[in-house]
């Protein structure tokens, strides 16, 4: 058992069998088999929108048959042999917040597979990883749709996977209205999120 993460060798590729085994104070995600700190704790800002984002998210989702799930809470996103035993799983990520429709596809210790929509808030520190390196790991898992929210400019980009490529919607400004392409029924005004 490792209790800190600086005696972790940051070169060698883990596992989510590994990742099991680690007990550190600060999160970590495991990013095709690295591992990545995921910095400080949240601003206040940051967390005003995620918990106002799950509002809207409990309000539309709460009857019916599929689940949304705020961090921390584990994703472990298959590669392309699709294994589920943990010594095959090499991506371990905690979406901000996340839908997922299939029940089959949680367990007890978090969801396991892409989740149908995913919603990351950028931090500084934070924006390079989800910018690049998440938003091709959830596009290569089958994500349907990932938003990516900007506090500092109070935007909102979504992505839509089709034929297995993410594609770009226009971005929305603070005085729009956002609407679920996955989950048309989703939609509010943005501004609304930011206060």
């Amino acid at each position: 058992m490792i209790n800190d993460i600086n005696l972790l060798d940051l070169d060698k590729i883990y596992t989510y069998a590994d990742y099991l085994t680690w007990e550190f104070e600060e999160r970590v995600e495991l990013l095709r088999g690295k591992v990545f700190s995921m910095g400080s704790t949240p601003n206040t800002f940051h967390q005003i929108i995620s918990r106002n984002l799950s509002g809207y998210l409990w309000q539309e989702f709460n009857n019916k048959s599929l689940d949304f799930f705020a961090a921390p809470f584990d994703v472990r996103l298959l590669d392309k042999k699709k294994s589920t035993k943990d010594i095959d799983i090499y991506t371990v990520v905690q979406p901000d917040l996340c839908v997922i429709c299939d029940e089959n596809n949680i367990d007890e210790r978090g969801a396991i597979g892409a989740p149908d929509l995913v919603i990351e808030i950028l931090s500084p520190g934070n924006s390079n990883k989800e910018m690049k390196y998440k938003f091709d790991l959830y596009e290569e898992a089958g994500v349907l749709e990932y938003w990516i929210v900007n506090p500092a400019d109070k935007t909102i980009f979504i992505y839509i996977l089709k034929d297995n490529q993410f594609i770009g919607m226009h971005p929305l400004i603070e005085e729009d209205t956002i609407q679920s392409k996955l989950f048309p029924d989703l939609d509010f005004k943005l501004e609304s999120i930011f206060n």
